[in-house]
């Protein structure tokens, strides 16, 4: 497969302040963001030239960035602005945006108070299309030997590059072994998420279960499916998985901006059959994300 690489591209990066062409958009070799993951960022969808949630992702960001002891040189609004001039110059209907910001080169060390914070927006075209029925067949997830850390070890409520290191590894192994992705378990042994989207179970009780996100990211869209859940009269039990546990589900499914909601059909040796409450949740996101402009403000 040919894959057009991210550094040559047509069209417009966002980068301190102002649009610049996109292959212009780069950084020295000696950035403390590289070296040492002093870099956070966000992950966002655009649907019919909107972002999803798009004030919710930004303000996470910052807050990402202060768990990190850096301070984006943005506001909030800033960044929301920045956004809609990013996704109108490269005339984005259906898309991915790409906020990151990081620490720049003016320090090489452990230590950075000194160096300056970058801010860049990228966003491309990514159409947002699948065949529900094939979609619905559930992908196969292996079980990653990596385990996501303590609160005490690590930033773990921060959407942090360096977090993601063991997802690569984890994902990488997996597609290496047939499967598309990766079950991650907590420091404890416990179920956690999969390489870069949440997990939920429908267990035997017709109740849905959801691993407490203690130790990893609680999902802006895994909230947002909890409350379609919750509309369709679901009842939501977030608590501790243990792995065996997975022998008592009958349906699974992955939330996350990337993931939006996707079945699963088999994680390591436990399998699941996709059925109606994960089809309807399917239904009821695509609905949500791509609902009318004044609709869609209402419902968020």
């Amino acid at each position: 497969m040919s894959l057009i690489p991210f550094d040559d591209r047509e069209g417009s990066i966002w980068f301190d302040g102002a649009l610049i062409p996109w292959r212009d958009a780069k950084l020295h070799v000696l950035s403390h963001g590289l070296h040492y993951a002093s870099s956070v960022f966000e992950g966002e969808r655009v649907y019919n030239g909107r972002v999803f949630k798009s004030l919710e992702h930004t303000q996470r960001l910052h807050k990402s960035a202060a768990t990190l002891d850096f301070e984006i040189p943005y506001s909030v609004a800033e960044i929301e602005a920045a956004k809609h001039e990013t996704i109108a110059a490269m005339g984005i209907s259906d898309g991915y945006v790409r906020p990151v910001a990081w620490r720049g080169s003016e320090m090489m060390g452990v230590s950075a108070q000194h160096n300056t914070i970058h801010l860049a927006i990228a966003a491309w075209e990514w159409p947002s299309y699948f065949d529900p029925e094939a979609k619905m067949k559930g992908i196969k997830l292996a079980l990653s030997k990596w385990r996501r850390p303590a609160p005490d070890t690590a930033p773990v409520h921060a959407k942090a590059a360096g977090l993601y290191m063991i997802c690569t590894m984890s994902k990488h192994k997996a597609e290496k072994e047939g499967f598309h992705d990766a079950l991650m378990l907590d420091y404890r042994g416990l179920v956690a998420e999969a390489t870069g989207a949440n997990v939920f179970f429908v267990m035997k009780d017709g109740k849905i279960h959801t691993p407490t996100p203690d130790c990893f990211l609680d999902g802006i869209t895994r909230r947002t499916v909890i409350e379609l859940a919750k509309a369709r009269g679901h009842e939501i039990v977030e608590r501790q998985i243990r792995p065996e546990e997975m022998a008592d589900a009958t349906e699974c499914f992955l939330t996350g901006t990337a993931a939006e909601v996707t079945p699963v059909g088999q994680i390591g040796d436990y399998s699941f059959t996709p059925g109606e409450l994960t089809r309807g949740l399917v239904e009821d996101y695509d609905a949500l994300v791509r609902m009318a402009p004044a609709n869609a403000q209402a419902a968020e």
